[in-house]
């Protein structure tokens, strides 16, 4: 089946879908919802069988939808209408939500209905949710959908409900006289990622994301409701009317314009003058309940190491402290399990931080050599294994990051995007060792060249990671009987230090390479990656869809050469 996909940007719910799709061996192509026409010549030059929208923003031409089954992927459950739908559920403490593919109609997710499923809303952000149970659900109805369009199935009527109440940042508004730590971070949570929570710091106009309670003793510190209390890597700590949050990300607002979305200390700057920073050790224990980036448990000789980097993104300070932390606890276990984040496992060098340097070339070149340190005390643990789990969506040199322990997990239905071509780079983490040493050299250079995404299922055939999982506990019996089974352990250990002693020059060499290409993409201020950097940061819309996922503009489209 040929299948075109419209969509307002190549988002995770559309890459998991593309992803699905392909997999199916369906052949699939992707528009941007750029305006009507666009869209209308992509249906036009592709031909397809059906179109999913699985992430709109704008209202689809009529002429596509009259001529063509065209169905639309929609956040809400059975008879939900409306914007904003998970922000909305969310506020309006639902406990339950859902996922509904509908045909496209001139009225507002007014089209008939093919496929509806529900699931229990977890007390986390809406990014996790959007990534997680809406994205899995949605991949569940897409496949209903396909076989129900194969059965003859007859849709049912939309029930056509009054639509859900508008998410306007009155809504999302905090009081903080009377507002307690739950509603504001409930209200955060659901405004995680975009457009975040309009607010006032220190007469700074901003918009906030990214939240923690804190209860380890800083919160009964006397303070008035919104005093500052503290700061720390990045985060500033907020006192409330019954505890403290931490607000780690803030966009700010000049003359009604949004800026780039930083840490609170890089936006507040020198008016957080006199507030102390709050160090903690390298890493924490996961139940404390404060601002904490890197957090460590242990069972029996086996560590579990989790980085939670807001949105996956890495900066040079953040990978120095992974890469001590890492060294540290190789003192302390067998085994070293590397688990990310729950949200990202990792999306490689910070680029937002990077685009607000006044220094760009040097303080990206310091990013990228701070990240291949820290993959080069993963590469060279030869006294323990490591086992990387990817719990979460992972791209360009977070892929690799964990593609540089001995084991490699994957949940079912995560993402990877191993390349970094879209950003201007040709990249580094030593992927020109790990990669080939996976997949061979022909797989190690199309899966750069051709910048797709790839789901948990297709890493797995060809040899990008070990295993599937669905549940972390599977994960967790696997290492702590590998811990405890001395011959395979120690089999596995000494194959490992054979490897690296053999290995050890091309590796020097390898890195040394990748270093000498990104030298330039750095260091020149005509560099492509300044250009794509800066749209991407400041999310600048495209004027077209990439060819790579539109192959409906490829030259080669119709000729057999697909």
């Amino acid at each position: 089946m040929k299948i075109l996909l419209i969509s307002t940007n190549f988002n995770s719910l559309t890459q998991k879908i593309y992803c699905f799709l392909k997999d199916l061996g369906h052949t699939v192509s992707v528009e941007y919802a750029i305006n009507d026409n666009v869209m209308i010549e992509g249906v036009e030059l592709f031909k397809p069988d059906i179109v999913i929208c699985p992430y709109l923003t704008k209202k689809l031409p009529i002429e596509i939808f009259k001529k063509i089954p065209t169905f639309i992927v929609h956040p809400g459950p059975f008879g939900d209408r409306g914007a904003y739908a998970l922000d909305n559920a969310i506020l309006g403490n639902k406990k339950e939500w859902g996922v509904t593919i509908l045909e496209a109609d001139d009225e507002l997710d007014g089209g008939k209905i093919w496929a509806t499923k529900n699931f229990k809303i977890p007390k986390k952000k809406k990014g996790y949710i959007y990534r997680n149970q809406v994205s899995d659900a949605a991949v569940e109805l897409v496949s209903e959908l396909i076989e129900k369009l194969k059965n003859g199935f007859k849709p049912l009527e939309n029930p056509l409900l009054p639509m859900h109440k508008r998410v306007t940042q009155d809504r999302r508004k905090i009081d903080w006289t009377k507002d307690k730590s739950e509603e504001i971070i409930k209200k955060i949570n659901a405004s995680d990622n975009y457009p975040g929570v309009k607010d006032n710091f220190l007469g700074v106009d901003v918009y906030i994301f990214g939240v923690s309670l804190e209860k380890s003793a800083l919160e009964d510190i006397e303070a008035k409701p919104k005093d500052i209390l503290a700061k720390r890597d990045g985060a500033i700590l907020v006192k409330t009317i019954d505890w403290a949050i931490w607000i780690s990300h803030m966009t700010q607002i000049k003359e009604g314009i949004r800026q780039i979305k930083l840490p609170s200390t890089y936006v507040l700057k020198d008016k957080l003058k006199g507030i102390k920073e709050h160090r903690i050790p390298l890493y924490m224990d996961p139940q404390t309940q404060t601002f904490k980036e890197i957090t460590f448990y242990k069972k029996n000789n086996v560590g579990f190491l989790e980085f939670d980097f807001y949105n996956g993104a890495m900066s040079s300070e953040q990978c120095i402290r992974l890469k001590y932390a890492i060294e540290t606890l190789r003192e302390e276990v067998y085994i070293l399990v590397l688990m990310g984040g729950e949200n990202f496992f990792s999306n490689g060098i910070h680029l937002t931080i990077l685009e607000d340097s006044k220094k760009k070339g040097e303080d990206g070149w310091s990013n990228i050599n701070a990240m291949n340190n820290l993959v080069k005390t993963i590469l060279f643990s030869d006294d323990i294994l490591t086992i990387t789990v990817f719990r979460a969506n992972a791209g360009a040199g977070g892929v690799f990051l964990g593609l540089a322990s001995d084991i490699v997990f994957i949940k079912k239905g995560v993402v990877l995007n191993p390349h970094y071509k879209t950003m201007g780079l040709s990249g580094s983490e030593y992927h020109t060792y790990t990669l080939p040493k996976r997949v061979g050299k022909d797989k190690a250079k199309k899966l750069v060249d051709e910048a797709l995404p790839i789901s948990a299922s297709f890493a797995k055939k060809i040899g990008l990671v070990d295993f599937i999982y669905n549940d972390f506990g599977e994960v967790e019996s696997f290492v702590l009987e590998l811990a405890e089974d001395e011959d395979r352990f120690y089999k596995i250990l000494d194959e490992k230090r054979d490897r690296l002693e053999r290995d050890e020059e091309l590796i020097s060499r390898c890195v040394e390479k990748e270093l000498e290409k990104m030298y330039p993409e750095f260091w020149d201020e005509k560099s492509l990656f300044h250009k794509l950097r800066h749209d991407f940061v400041y999310k600048v819309c495209p004027l077209q869809t990439p060819k790579r996922l539109a192959i409906h503009r490829n030259e080669e489209f119709g000729t057999g050469n697909l």
